[in-house]
């Protein structure tokens, strides 16, 4: 058993490990709720673009299709990894490297893969593999629609250019605070609508039809983008949050558990001194 002292520094140790986790898992609350409102305020407008999107390319010509739409042999594939730049945020950030791992090795194993990583996470698990064309983990620190914007222009020029005939964003959706949803999406080509599109409406377009998608689509991918990166930004205090709580549970139970162990101890150093003491004194009288 070990003895007092060292018992006693390591319940010292667990207290001050318990603080910092219960100081972190309040931040990331604080943090989580402005990040959740603003990707609860984002989807239905994100949606709605989407839908009308949708809605206006299953009505053109087939031959009016975007530059953004074209369907190319698929040779070279971009993913764009969304992690964050910190840890301690339990399987956060694995669970998006180890599906982006498992996107290059089976599903694209025949094609030429690179990443974009957004999030140092992201950049230090595949900066080894020499295929990481480009880092923005910076975006974090101003997450504005504008930053990422200039993300997804980069990604979109790359496509129009051929110099990637596919790119797929990967990133945990947000659900609630406990829960993360891995995410994989296509983000060029445009994935193209499944059935007819249902138009029971006779609209006016004002330009034409086709100049409004070409102007909404540039629009709606940097959206999809945005809505990507605020997903995850808030899974992640919402993935910090829950593994802070655990730890602080944790940390509780052992510094419990050794104070325990620090009375036990105590107690049968004292009765080993009372026993001590009675027999020397016991030795005197005889």
């Amino acid at each position: 058993m070990a003895n007092l002292k060292e018992i006693r520094n390591r319940i010292s140790s667990v207290s001050s490990t318990m603080q910092i986790t219960s100081a972190m898992k309040m931040v990331s609350a604080a943090k989580l709720k402005k990040a959740q409102d603003a990707i609860t305020a984002m989807r239905p407008y994100s949606d709605k673009l989407t839908e009308l999107l949708q809605s206006l390319s299953a009505t053109l010509d087939a031959d009016s299709g975007s530059k953004y739409s074209t369907q190319r042999d698929v040779q070279k594939v971009l993913i764009v990894a969304i992690t964050s730049n910190r840890g301690l945020a339990g399987a956060f950030n694995s669970n998006i490297i180890k599906e982006v791992s498992k996107l290059s090795n089976e599903k694209y194993a025949n094609q030429e893969v690179s990443y974009v990583a957004i999030g140092k996470k992201a950049n230090d698990a595949f900066k080894k593999t020499n295929r990481v064309i480009a880092n923005k983990s910076e975006v974090y620190e101003d997450l504005t629609f504008d930053n990422v914007a200039a993300i997804a222009e980069l990604l979109m020029d790359k496509f129009v250019t051929g110099e990637f005939d596919k790119i797929d964003i990967v990133y945990n959706k947000f659900k609630n605070a406990a829960t993360q949803l891995i995410t994989v999406e296509q983000f060029l080509p445009i994935v193209p609508v499944e059935g007819a599109a249902v138009n029971n409406v006779d609209y006016i377009f004002e330009p034409s039809k086709a100049e409004i998608v070409e102007q909404l689509i540039p629009k709606s991918l940097k959206t999809q983008l945005y809505k990507g990166i605020r997903d995850s930004f808030a899974s992640e205090h919402g993935a910090r949050m829950t593994a802070m709580h655990k730890a602080t549970d944790n940390a509780t139970e052992l510094r419990d558990q050794l104070k325990l162990t620090y009375n036990k101890a105590r107690q049968a150093s004292i009765t080993n001194e009372i026993l001590e003491i009675v027999g020397g004194a016991e030795a005197l009288n005889n």
